[in-house]
């Protein structure tokens, strides 16, 4: 309410911590009975030998405290009955002292036996104390068994760590006495381990050295000539980011690390049915552009990949030949942490796409994939073993196929592609080799919400608007980009790029820019609040005839874009001004950003779209 409010109340003092007493004052009533019962029951009881020495010992740690007994028995002798006293005490030695008795509130009093810990009764028996009923020996002497086990038990832990270090010493012996070789190896590797993080920081600082006037331009470069060119752009090609051992294979998957701004990772394969090997799963950082900070190998082909929201450092990771798994980057292995199998329920096509989801109702991680099989699996890791779970099966309608003996056989649909709503957590989109698009729901296994007949060949992708609920859009071999509400059977836009569309991909800044690139080696930014028809900036970023783009990624923060090929390169390139365009500000106005004024922006495009279609 923006003004300042008078409080009635205001309880200034906060209670931490609180806790009972079992204590009771010696000048009480209570106090007082105590100390009279315990008295009589001490001149009563007999002093044994053994005792003696234990009490003497108590003396002295509470002679400070004094003896509240002997000092009442003064009081009323008077001084005469002092002064006798102290001659007696020239001539003989003192007289033991009954150790003195803290008085315990009977109310409120913890004991050992009492608490669930300890398993046995047990009532307290000492020489000091003796126990009031007689019952209470037999539990006493089971303490005293159990206390004895755990004496012992202790005497063999101690012994144990005694003979550790000389075991360790006589195994250094050992291995001088054998040979020397694997001590230095051995030592050498420390000292690498030691100098490892230093060496990557130097590696950096030459790189940067090296490709200064690229970081500049990533830096502080701005196209000036953007404003003569018509509201046309241009893409600046900065690092380009190869590896040897990539070089015949191609770029099958890129995604940015949600965390660390300037890490992506790139997943190697093959689309070439014929020439299938092994795979590769490298990970990137623009402060280095010379050499991959991670590098893990695999069996087969890495045909997706995908980093997790919340833990950064996991990696899910589908491969060509139906398995999945779950790479773990704090973990100095080349080997993923965790994978599927044919007991477990892999694939039996290749991975197309894996995303994460939320973790399950027992805080479980959980990932899903699509195949060629035709299934969407849900992958979950219960007890360090990837669980598998069929949501559903893209079953194609009227396409049963005549098998042995009059058997009518069901054929399935080829899933390539999928994507998740942001705010509707059942909801998917799946795009299938046919050219279709199902929307599906996670509660229902058997039967899809609704079908877009979207392409004419297979579907490459498909993808959610990152701000508006019910756009989403997708590109396929057919030569055409298309965006759709998913309320609307057709297309709202239709783009025809004149070769088959590899990868689209939205923009994180704006919920009208979205970028596609073409086998012919080109890559095409547009901005629907601009232009509506053609595209901002069609360039072209490969020129080798043999070599195809396939995937594209916007960066999250940086305007930068990456883009991988089929010759295992990876390029990034800056978005010049035109292509990152922010709403102009009204006079006397300022600048609204947000996601409410993208959704507001798209809407009024689209409500355009539509109103044509609703006179027609």
């Amino acid at each position: 309410e923006r003004a300042y409010k008078p409080v009635s109340y205001v309880d200034q003092m906060a209670i931490h911590f609180t806790l009972n007493g079992n204590m009771i004052l010696k000048d009480s009533d209570e106090g007082r009975r105590q100390s009279i019962r315990l008295s009589t029951a001490a001149e009563k009881a007999p002093i044994e030998t053994s005792a003696v020495t234990y009490e003497e010992e108590e003396i002295k740690d509470e002679e400070s405290t004094g003896d509240t007994e002997v000092a009442g028995v003064e009081e009323a002798e008077g001084p005469g009955a002092a002064e006798a006293a102290e001659a007696a005490e020239a001539e003989e030695p003192p007289p033991p002292r009954v150790k003195e008795q803290k008085l315990a509130n009977q109310f409120n009093f913890i004991e050992r036996a009492s608490r669930t810990l300890n398993n046995p009764m047990r009532e307290r028996a000492s020489q000091s104390e003796p126990t009031p009923c007689k019952t209470f020996s037999a539990t006493a002497n089971q303490w005293k068994i159990y206390d004895a086990y755990v004496e012992e038990l202790q005497k063999m832990e101690r012994s144990k760590e005694k003979e550790k270090p000389k075991a360790q010493i006589a195994k250094r012996e050992e291995e001088k006495k054998k040979g020397r070789k694997l001590t230095t190896l051995e030592l050498q590797s420390d000292d690498i381990n030691k100098i490892s993080k230093a060496a990557k920081i130097m590696e950096r600082m030459v790189n940067q050295n090296t490709f200064d006037d690229i970081a500049q331009d990533f830096k502080y470069f701005e196209d000036a000539s953007d404003e003569y060119r018509d509201q046309q752009g241009t893409l600046l090609p900065l690092w380009k980011f190869q590896y040897e051992k990539t070089k015949r294979l191609a770029v099958t998957a890129i995604s940015w690390n949600p965390k660390y701004k300037d890490l992506f990772a790139v997943g190697y394969g093959s689309y070439d049915f014929m020439k299938q090997g092994q795979g590769m799963l490298l990970l990137y950082t623009m402060k280095n552009p010379s050499f991959p900070e991670y590098v893990f190998s695999s069996e087969s082909g890495i045909m997706c990949l995908d980093f997790h929201n919340d833990h950064p450092y996991l990696v899910a990771v589908g491969f060509y030949d139906g398995n999945v798994a779950i790479y773990n980057l704090k973990k100095a292995t080349s080997q993923p942490s965790y994978k599927s199998s044919a007991k477990s329920g892999k694939h039996t096509e290749p991975v197309w796409q894996v995303k994460w989801q939320k973790d399950d109702m027992d805080n479980n991680l959980n990932f899903f994939s699509v195949s060629s099989d035709g299934r969407i699996v849900s992958w979950t890791l219960v007890k360090n073993e990837l669980v598998h779970t069929d949501v559903i099966k893209l079953s194609v309608e009227g396409t049963t196929m005549q098998g042995p003996e009059g058997l009518q056989l069901q054929t399935f649909g080829c899933g390539t592609s999928f994507d998740f709503h942001k705010k509707i957590d059942y909801l998917f989109l799946v795009g299938t080799e046919e050219g279709k698009i199902y929307k599906c729901s996670k509660c229902y296994s058997s039967q899809f919400l609704d079908v877009f007949e979207a392409h004419h060949m297979a579907v490459d992708s498909v993808s959610w608007n990152p701000y508006h609920l019910k756009v989403f859009i997708s590109c396929s071999s057919d030569w055409t980009v298309k965006i759709w509400d998913h309320t609307i059977k057709t297309p709202m836009f239709i783009y025809d790029l004149n070769s088959a569309v590899g990868d689209v991909a939205w923009s994180p800044y704006s919920s009208t820019v979205f970028a596609a690139v073409t086998t012919d080696g080109k890559a095409h930014v547009f901005d629907l609040s601009i232009n509506k028809y053609e595209a901002l900036c069609t360039q072209l970023v490969v020129s080798k005839k043999k070599n195809k783009i396939t995937h594209i990624q916007f960066n999250p923060v940086y305007p930068v874009v990456i883009i991988g090929d089929e010759r295992g390169h990876v390029t990034s390139l800056k978005l010049s001004p035109n292509l990152r365009r922010m709403p102009k500000a009204k006079k006397g106005q300022e600048v609204k950003k947000g996601p409410e004024v993208e959704i507001a922006k798209l809407d009024k495009l689209l409500s355009l779209v539509r109103e044509p279609e609703s006179q027609a």
